[in-house]
């Protein structure tokens, strides 16, 4: 390989035409220019055309940059707006609910208050009811033992009243006042 960067081409120089001391015998005259054109003039109707659809273009990107960015600003004031207005609601959230949990503390505390006071109360009647059941109890013994004491109550007093008699010195052993259904009665 070798040649012009390893493509295997060899170059050289080669010289066409040997160096002269007459220069000017060998140089040929070189032709003439072309015909130039004339002078410069503006084409008027055929590059308007193109000039005026680049300002209408430009135009119309100017007139959509200022729609974008008074769009823009508008869609900022009012995302501002609604984050103003979401954090008040989150605010005045934020406070009713601080507000319904202490009421809600307030409530339970009052329920439990009132279950404590509703026990105690179950209890006194608990009571109450015990004690109405002993009374009526203790109601109907005496009802139905009321002509027995009677009896026994009316005994006693005569007893005591013989007694004190006898204390005061009468003698009442031999006098019977009223027949005796007693221990000692006796039987005709």
């Amino acid at each position: 390989l070798g040649g012009i960067a390893g493509t295997g081409i060899g170059a050289s120089f080669v010289q066409i035409r040997a160096h002269s001391q007459d220069a000017s015998a060998d140089k040929v005259a070189p032709p003439p220019l072309p015909e130039a054109f004339g002078p410069y003039q503006k084409k008027s109707e055929e590059g308007n055309g193109v000039i005026q659809m680049i300002d209408l273009l430009v135009a119309d990107l100017d007139k959509e940059m200022q729609e974008a960015e008074v769009s823009e600003k508008d869609s900022q004031a009012d995302y501002e707006k609604m984050m103003e207005d979401a954090s008040t609601k989150r605010a005045a959230d934020s406070k009713v609910i601080t507000e319904k949990a202490s009421a809600k503390a307030s409530t339970e505390e009052e329920l439990q208050a009132e279950k404590e006071k509703m026990a105690g109360t179950a209890k006194e009647h608990m009571a109450t009811l015990e004690f109405i059941s002993a009374l009526h109890g203790e109601c109907d013994w005496l009802v139905q033992y009321h002509e027995a004491r009677k009896e026994a109550r009316t005994s006693e007093i005569e007893s005591l009243v013989n007694a004190k008699a006898v204390l005061s010195g009468a003698d009442y052993a031999l006098v019977q006042t009223a027949r005796s259904k007693g221990f000692m009665a006796r039987s005709q």
